[in-house]
């Protein structure tokens, strides 16, 4: 009951957010929809008249399917760049298979003898298709158009990714925020859509005879004018932000920023984390979050903008480990402090800006690294059996270098075996894998530590201010009580939230900290 209660509390708060993002995933959805059926319905019945081909076509469109949706925009991107474009041509392709698939076996399950008793009759190629073939295919074809739909629905939610909007704003958004409730928030309504989608178009499914055929052109007029949902007037402003959904959702984020500067005027949309960099790069967005250390900042020409009203508290990096872990294996402490201290934001900007700008592999860099300070050894033998340590990271550069720092230190100094688990995603998806044992050590930032997974409250927050040692203190206390987990000495650099201008951008309109932005955007 509390759940429903803050579900409920959600929708009334955000009624205008979730709004919006129903159009825009009914808009997505029929627009691709609209596609397949304008591409599909005529190649499966060409495929018909050459039957031969069919297979090919077929097989085509299946591996089209089994592509993942997430690998599919990312590789369409370059080619469209951010917003509707990927999302619409990823969810046409998904469409394909079922609405080809069933419009050759509907207008191949036809009698051969009504086939037979239309040629009788004299009836041409183009009205044996037009007025035997398809009206009698029209249930089979449905049922892929119905699943075409579905599917659609589902995959859509990843167009958040990509700044196309939809429901999966809120559920990507409570993924990384751990919060269940904004989870729910989307995906019950986008559940919502694939059921109501499914149902209208299986009553028309059941219609027949000319009913069948009149709604079926009736939903040739209704896809264009659903699709133009998503062409609705959006809210609009001097400039356009890209956030990650994390930082849309975080005390320490957005909504820090707008009670502490009053950034109500900046329209923002949302990206995935590995995606906003890239569309400050090539224009699609003019302001994006960010982390001080990332190298792309200095690849990429774009300026941090100052936060003088300190809205973004420490981020000293660290590594959290299992207490289970340092029990059974007491000599990695000394190990895992083998780094306290050793990284500046300097050098972990540039350890960064290897991997992110110049592409060298991240293990690469991280033993260069420990060569020039003289920490690298060869790895040690390992005797059968070996226990292993799991290393996990979040899924940027920065923490991949920091896991293969920490890997080859336990490979040279102990006689223990390593095992690497990058790319974990969220801050939520790394801390549960650490508590449940699926991993045994991670790097965290104390910033994140306090705010998303403590969530101490305000007046908490407010004592501890920019203070870096309390910060780390207070972390480090309250996860040996409530987790039994342990932070070590911190490596040495702070890795704070930033907003970041394309440093040409920001010079013409004067704009170099987040107040003189405030400033500009009223």
């Amino acid at each position: 009951m509390k759940t429903l209660h803050e579900l409920l509390a959600f929708w009334q708060t955000q009624a205008g957010k979730l709004g919006e993002q129903t159009l825009q995933h009914i808009g997505l959805t029929a627009a691709s929809l609209l596609l397949g059926v304008l591409v599909g319905v005529p190649l499966g019945l060409w495929l018909t008249r050459r039957p031969r081909l069919a297979p090919w076509v077929l097989g085509a469109a299946g591996v089209l399917q089994t592509i993942p949706s997430i690998a599919l925009l990312g590789f369409l991107i370059p080619l469209l760049g951010i917003g509707p474009g990927p999302a619409i041509l990823a969810l046409f392709l998904y469409s394909l298979l079922p609405i080809i698939r069933n419009t050759v076996a509907g207008v191949q399950g036809v009698p051969l003898a009504v086939v037979d008793a239309a040629r009788g009759l004299g009836f041409t190629d183009g009205q044996l298709l037009r007025r035997v073939e398809l009206p009698l295919a029209l249930p089979v074809l449905m049922a892929g158009i119905r699943t075409a739909a579905v599917i659609n629905v589902g995959v859509a939610t990843l167009a958040a990714y990509v700044a196309a909007g939809g429901l999966g704003e809120f559920i990507f958004g409570g993924i990384a925020l751990n919060n269940p409730v904004m989870i729910l928030a989307g995906a019950i309504p986008a559940a919502a859509l694939a059921l109501a989608f499914d149902a209208t178009l299986g009553g028309v499914q059941r219609l027949s005879g000319r009913k069948l055929v009149a709604v079926g052109r009736g939903l040739l007029v209704a896809l264009p004018l659903l699709a133009g949902l998503y062409l609705l007037p959006r809210a609009a402003g001097k400039l356009l932000a890209g956030f990650s959904p994390e930082f849309i959702g975080r005390a320490d984020g957005l909504p820090g920023l707008r009670q502490a500067y009053g950034l109500g005027r900046l329209p923002s949309v949302v990206l995935a984390p590995a995606l906003v960099y890239e569309a400050a790069r090539s224009a699609n967005v003019d302001l994006i979050d960010g982390y001080s250390t990332d190298g792309r900042i200095k690849a990429y020409h774009l300026r941090v903008l100052h936060d003088d009203r300190h809205v973004f508290p420490p981020y000293f990096a660290a590594p959290v480990v299992r207490t289970g872990l340092l029990t059974e294996h007491p000599e990695l402490r000394a190990v895992f402090g083998m780094l306290a201290g050793q990284l500046s934001d300097s050098v972990m900007t540039d350890l960064n800006y290897r991997v992110d700008y110049l592409h060298e592999e991240p293990k690469a860099v991280a033993l260069a690294f420990l060569r020039r300070r003289g920490l690298w050894r060869a790895p040690r033998p390992l005797s059968a059996g070996a226990p292993v340590v799991k290393l996990g990271s979040k899924i940027f550069a920065e923490q991949y270098i920091l896991a293969e720092l920490y890997a080859s230190l336990i490979r040279g100094y102990t006689a223990l075996d390593v095992s690497t688990k990058t790319g974990l995603g969220g801050t939520t998806i790394c801390f549960e894998a650490l508590r449940s044992g699926a991993i045994d050590m991670y790097p965290e930032y104390s910033g994140t530590g306090l705010l998303v997974l403590l969530q101490p409250p305000p007046a908490t927050v407010d004592s501890l201010g920019a203070d870096a040692g309390a910060v780390f203190g207070y972390v480090r206390q309250q996860f040996r009580r409530r987790y039994q987990l342990e932070w070590l000495a911190p490596l040495g650099f702070n890795n704070t939230y930033a907003l970041l201008m394309r440093r040409q951008q920001a010079q013409q309109l004067g704009i170099s900290s987040i107040s003189e932005l405030s400033a500009y955007l009223k």
